[in-house]
């Protein structure tokens, strides 16, 4: 869905909904283009997750399970899902900006596209993919899971890429993050989220 000034205009902004599987390099890809985004006006949600702050990953606010019940029931999270046992948010605060006319960028759930898609219909949905034995070795290394659970993990992202999603733009992050961060902002140039150079 192509996206042009007119909405920037009319005070609606543009989701930028980031996914893929765990070990794909969102992460990575969100903070290598951090700085580029950000002088471009795109805000970067912060996720709420159920994890405890000295856990490895990004850069989340980590809470107890009964703090995130007690900012659910508050209304806290435009959107909030359960995926691996822990739940995310992602704060409300990206509706204000989006009612700006600001380009917000989340890192989403797979499984809660359709829910997310029917809450902000111009999402822009983007999935972060790698080929399985460089997901594999990436799993390995970062050392969150037993060797079975890696197994299950690369056998279910083989079912979710099988089911094709003629709407989700594929980023290739097998090889140098570089490139997929330089994919990213063509990718987000061609839709109209940044003006062309």
């Amino acid at each position: 869905m192509q996206h042009d000034a007119s909405d920037r205009r009319s005070g609606t902004g543009r989701l930028i909904y980031l996914i893929g599987p765990s070990g794909s390099g969102k992460d990575s890809l969100i903070d290598a283009s951090r700085e580029r985004l950000a002088a471009a006006g795109v805000e970067i949600a912060r996720r709420v997750i159920t994890r405890s702050a000295e856990a490895k990953g990004e850069a989340a606010h980590g809470v107890t399970a009964e703090q995130f019940e007690a900012l659910r029931a508050q209304g806290g999270f435009a959107m909030h899902w359960r995926a691996n046992g822990l739940d995310y948010g992602i704060p409300r605060q990206v509706d204000d900006w989006l009612a700006q006319g600001r380009a917000v960028l989340v890192n989403g759930s797979r499984a809660y596209l359709a829910e997310a898609r029917q809450r902000y219909p111009g999402l822009l949905a983007v999935l972060v993919q790698v080929r399985p034995e460089v997901l594999r070795q990436r799993l390995l290394a970062r050392g969150r899971e037993s060797a079975e659970e890696i197994e299950q993990r690369l056998a279910r992202n083989a079912r979710l890429q099988a089911v094709t999603d003629p709407s989700l733009h594929v980023l290739d992050n097998s090889t140098a993050l570089a490139s997929t961060a330089e994919a990213l902002f063509a990718l987000l140039r061609d839709e109209g989220v940044l003006p062309q150079v």
